[in-house]
């Protein structure tokens, strides 16, 4: 009977004081009741069916991180009314190619986008900087929480993230005139209201309002309720015949929040099943906010699949260039030295690029808990080709893996670990950094839209976060990234404590604005060094060498 039942109960162990005998006692999902449930379902027969009240001018709420989690399924059912424009789309991506924001962007049915970080749409970047189309830039915790508050209520607070930036300057067009960038600004930026609370500046963040709400969940049922990774007792996880399927990590995203915003929220479903049949543990959405459900048929799809190095391959020789071997050999000393700031235990989040190394180098019996701002603490290795998963990527849309004792938990979540400085050290890279640990990584006004992702919030509590900058000494032209004041917007303010580069490593005194130079890397000397850094800085009299 139990085989027939276990897709149903969950089982406890019951575990008797001077015995060793452990008891199975089975408890059932929901308790028998004479009073009938409501009859009306929540599932529509068609997604077409479902977005027909979507309108022009809406302010729609996209979930999904990448391509992870996002509903496709609803976008291409939208697209095809294609007398619904001027859409406001809110998503922390722009979407990519024919995936997500991109779609309705494609069709021409979107006006503006609310995003963190729109740079992985070549085709968005160009139409925001030829004046196509509007932008309100938001750091990606900032835009979490203005759509939590919402939901939950708040019309606005105060966060230390974007604070002494352009986000609290509005110093981000909205939206440049007809021919880009050259012509002007048509819609300015939206200067933020400052205020000090305990010595520190804050700036204020209004709520943000959906009309609609596009979200894509595992399992939902028929009365809207939605799961987006298994929640169970440890001993029923390894009982379940379901617990190979029940992998969909860091589908939650933005998800949640959103689908707890809006007016109208439709939740495309990989899975629809009938009321009763899921655990009220494992909800992750409450039905409450959920008005249409339909069954997920788009394919999923992943950014970047990236594999762990297989055995066969590390006696392959290199297909570098001579100078692309140089370029990475400088990349895996700046990671090398940086990994010697890693100790056992840590909380670390590593930004994209070089930081994504420093694992590969970490000292001998050095353990650390790698966390990832779209919901992972506990991030593993890159997978293998059988164990790739389209719900499990990282920060940068690549696949990966999950260490034992990992958890995952939605961008809310993330962000609340981030500013709440419970991360030990956030490492990033930089386009430029001044002498007071000023930071500049994510635009070149005119040029280039890359997005401020997480960044502004993983500097925005410097005081119980060490901030780390590694990065290239030098610009691609030669210029210099370590300058007495960054000429490009700033993504945070006096917050980087650390500099390393492939030639030296600066320790940064935010408080009063000064570098000093501490080591130098191997065949490096001092007066390279100050060749090729734009500022003053103090030199360790007891310089040392790697």
């Amino acid at each position: 009977m139990l085989a027939v039942c276990i897709s149903r109960v969950t089982l406890v162990p019951v575990f008797k004081p001077r015995a060793a005998t452990v008891f199975l006692r089975a408890r059932w999902y929901s308790t028998p009741t004479e009073v009938p449930l409501p009859n009306k379902s929540k599932v529509w027969a068609s997604a077409d069916e479902a977005v027909k009240d979507v309108k022009s001018g809406d302010v729609l709420l996209c979930g999904g991180f990448g391509l992870a989690g996002v509903p496709d399924t609803l976008l291409a059912a939208l697209v095809k009314r294609k007398e619904v424009t001027k859409l406001t789309g809110v998503s922390n991506n722009a979407g990519a190619g024919d995936s997500g924001l991109g779609k309705l962007l494609n069709s021409k049915q979107i006006d503006k986008v609310v995003a963190s970080y729109p740079g992985g749409n070549k085709a968005f970047e160009a139409l925001y900087l030829k004046g196509e189309v509007s932008l309100e830039l938001c750091p990606q915790g900032t835009l979490v929480e203005r759509l939590r508050a919402h939901a939950a209520g708040i019309p606005a607070f105060f966060t230390p993230t974007g604070a002494s930036t352009a986000v609290e300057d509005g110093a981000i067009p909205m939206r440049y005139n007809e021919g880009g960038f050259a012509n002007g600004v048509k819609i300015p930026g939206i200067k933020k209201e400052m205020r000090e609370f305990g010595g520190r500046k804050y700036i204020m963040e209004p709520a943000i309002a959906g009309d609609v709400a596009f979200v894509r969940a595992w399992k939902v049922d028929e009365v809207g309720n939605c799961v987006f990774s298994v929640r169970q007792p440890l001993l029923f996880a390894y009982l379940s015949t379901e617990h190979a399927d029940s992998r969909r990590y860091t589908q939650q995203n933005f998800s949640t929040v959103m689908a707890k915003n809006a007016k109208l929220t439709i939740v495309e479903a990989d899975q629809i099943v009938p009321t009763g049949s899921l655990s009220p543990n494992a909800i992750h959405v409450p039905g409450i906010y959920v008005d249409r459900v339909v069954q997920a048929t788009a394919p999923k799809q992943i950014e970047h699949i990236k594999l762990a190095p297989s055995p066969s391959s590390s006696g392959k020789q290199s297909t570098l260039t001579p100078e692309q071997e140089t370029a990475q050999k400088m990349r895996h000393r700046t990671a090398k030295r940086a990994a010697k700031e890693l100790k056992d235990g840590f909380y670390v989040n590593l930004g994209i690029g070089i930081p994504t190394l420093i694992p590969a180098f970490l000292e001998p019996g050095v353990r650390v808990w790698l966390q990832s701002e779209n919901g992972i603490l506990g991030m593993g290795p890159y997978p293998t080709a059988e164990q790739v998963d389209a719900d499990l990527i990282n920060a940068g849309k690549e696949t990966v893996t999950l260490l034992p004792g990992a958890s995952v938990f939605d961008s809310s979540e993330s962000f609340a670990m981030i500013r709440g400085g419970h991360v030990d050290l956030s490492i990033l890279g930089a386009m430029q950094v001044s002498q007071a640990g000023d930071i500049a990584n994510f635009m070149i006004p005119g040029k280039l839209v890359k997005g401020i992702g997480g960044a502004m919030d993983l500097v925005s509590n410097p005081d119980k976060t060490k901030v780390i900058v590694v990065m290239e000494h030098c610009a691609k032209d030669g210029s210099p990234k370590i300058l007495k004041e960054c000429t490009l917007p700033l993504t945070g303010a006096r917050t980087v404590s650390q500099i390393i580069t492939e030639l030296a490593v600066f320790d940064v005194d935010r408080k009063n604005g000064h570098l000093e130079l501490v080591e130098l890397q191997e065949g490096v000397t001092l007066d390279e060094v100050k060749a090729k850094t734009g500022c003053d800085f103090k030199v360790r009299r007891d310089l040392s060498k790697l």
